[in-house]
């Protein structure tokens, strides 16, 4: 990394994928394999989906929309849902409870996996082993040993990898990218984040813990994650398993890789040298135990990326609006010059007095993206990687998992980028590492790729 904060060309030579006119260069990959069928470039492409959530049912249905794709499976541990994914594609898809049975099926080509996110490292890496190509929801992972495992998997088993972070795919975001590598802002030193709404006071409920519904496998559900009590509430939706740390890591990385996404494309960060974080759950009263607020510093050569989420204010800013609680989010890009600021939809330019007269917005120059599923779907018949594969938005992930090491700590966390090791801290070092619950094993063999 050299002192802009940037990639070095070791590191360049290193990567299998670059960030180039959609977010990565087109990388020819060369055919895995593992068992599963060999798409033809006009082929149709079979795909399974795992966890079928909301969110996993979305990804579902916009693959499925196009007549190139067969939904061929559909597992839960949950009878109700995966048999409700079974009845929207009756005449192809297959019902699974267990996702290695479903893995192991010569006639899925790929999966979508939509798990909580406790699980999404082992089944991505097991994915990749049965030489599926797979699109997996954010967060990524939970810990940093499972997001380089997961990168080194994809990488050895040649696999094409798209992660859920669907706002990748929008116009907005191409625009701040034409405009941050403009160099119209002059050095930006400092990159904020963040991500608010108010749950004040009852959060997303208490008191609900019941024995599990018929149909409902509790134990698989939590797999590799502690056992604990079953809960409707948690198992509701995704935006409730934000509320528990051991299946999620709390709301940070639900959200972060949404929002730290703009910066780590624009400026094309590495990883972080040095990461620190504060929080803590003060106020809420629920039967969740995540922080309600936090701040996590990165630090990276010449820049700082904050992170700031609050569960209990939302106030937004130059992007408040309407003062009604409601959700709201934003990124600032501190330059000499000028700073921009951004959420989904929009961004807007503060100069810094007079020093952006004459400076004119960069021409378009990123192409408009297909849609994110469409993108990954493209890729599987190209050997191509997309803009979100694995080896891109490693860079997104790890800092969010050394942020929760920071958090767990209580201080500091520093990481060697070359090496890919946490620094002089034994304790970090064993919390980068998940222990899985018996019978589970996270797979090391991955880290020494």
């Amino acid at each position: 990394m050299d002192s802009s904060g940037k990639r070095t060309r070791r590191q360049f030579v290193k990567d299998t994928a670059r960030l180039g006119a959609i977010g990565m260069v087109a990388t020819q990959l060369p055919i895995g394999s593992g068992r599963s069928r060999q798409t033809s470039p006009n082929g149709r492409i079979h795909v399974g989906l795992i966890g079928c959530g909301g969110m996993g049912r979305g990804n579902l249905g916009n693959c499925a929309a196009h007549p190139d794709v067969v939904v061929t499976g559909a597992c839960d541990v949950w009878k109700e849902r995966r048999e409700a994914v079974v009845a929207d594609y009756q005449d192809s898809c297959k019902p699974y409870a267990d996702y290695r049975e479903m893995l192991a099926q010569p006639d899925i080509d790929a999966v979508i996996i939509a798990t909580p996110p406790h699980w999404h490292a082992l089944i991505a890496i097991e994915a990749c082993e049965a030489g599926k190509d797979l699109y997996i929801q954010k967060p990524m992972t939970l810990y940093v040993a499972e997001s380089l495992a997961v990168r080194n998997a994809v990488r050895k088993h040649h696999r094409i990898s798209q992660v859920g972070t669907q706002i990748h795919a929008g116009e907005n975001y191409r625009r701040v990218v034409e405009y941050i590598r403009s160099g119209n802002l002059g050095k930006i030193g400092v990159v904020r984040t963040f991500h608010v709404l108010n749950q004040m006071p009852s959060g997303i409920g208490k008191g609900a813990y019941t024995d599990p519904p018929a149909g409902f496998d509790w134990n698989f559900w939590c797999g590799p994650a502690p056992l604990g009590r079953y809960n409707p509430i948690l198992v509701a939706n995704a935006y409730n398993h934000c509320s528990w740390m051991d299946y999620t890591g709390g709301w940070t990385p639900g959200m972060a890789p949404h929002i730290t996404d703009l910066p780590v494309w624009a400026l094309d960060l590495g990883f972080p040298l040095e990461t620190s974080c504060s929080g803590g759950r003060y106020f809420l009263d629920d039967d969740g135990d995540a922080y309600d607020n936090q701040d996590i510093l990165w630090r990276y050569p010449n820049l700082t990326l904050h992170w700031w989420t609050s569960m209990t204010n939302s106030y937004g800013f130059d992007l408040h609006g309407d003062p009604a609680p409601r959700r709201r989010l934003a990124i600032y890009f501190h330059g000499s010059n000028g700073t921009l600021v951004s959420d989904y939809g929009s961004y807007k330019i503060m100069p810094e007095g007079d020093r952006m007269e004459g400076l004119t917005p960069p021409d378009k120059s990123i192409p408009p993206s297909p849609g994110h599923e469409r993108e990954w779907l493209d890729c599987i018949k190209s050997r191509q990687q997309p803009s979100c594969c694995v080896d891109y938005h490693v860079r997104v992930d790890l800092p969010v998992c050394l942020g929760l090491i920071a958090y767990k700590l209580r201080r500091s966390v520093r990481f060697d980028p070359e090496t890919e090791r946490i620094v002089g801290d034994k304790e970090a070092a064993r919390l980068a590492r998940p222990q899985y619950r018996d019978p589970w094993r996270f797979p090391g063999k991955y880290l020494n790729a």
